[in-house]
């Protein structure tokens, strides 16, 4: 069973920017999002304020994930 939860977008957000905004990252998370949430994608890609979304569970492995910085001055 997949654990989740939920939360409500601000005026003209869009999945990804609540996934940023609520969990940190986005990576894979999106297309979990609208598999949750039948007809979301039908409000179209800017979200209409108060749109409670459920969102899935952070999973430890995509929290932990860390990215690589490159210094373009080294």
């Amino acid at each position: 069973m997949t654990r989740s939860r939920t939360a409500i977008a601000l005026q003209g957000e869009t999945v990804d920017q609540v996934c940023w905004r609520v969990l940190g990252y986005t990576r894979t998370v999106v297309e979990q999002v609208l598999d949750l949430n039948p007809g979301l994608a039908a409000l179209g890609p800017r979200l209409p304020a108060g749109t409670v979304i459920t969102l899935p569970e952070a999973s430890s492995a995509a929290a932990a994930q860390t990215l690589e910085t490159v210094s373009l001055w080294d």
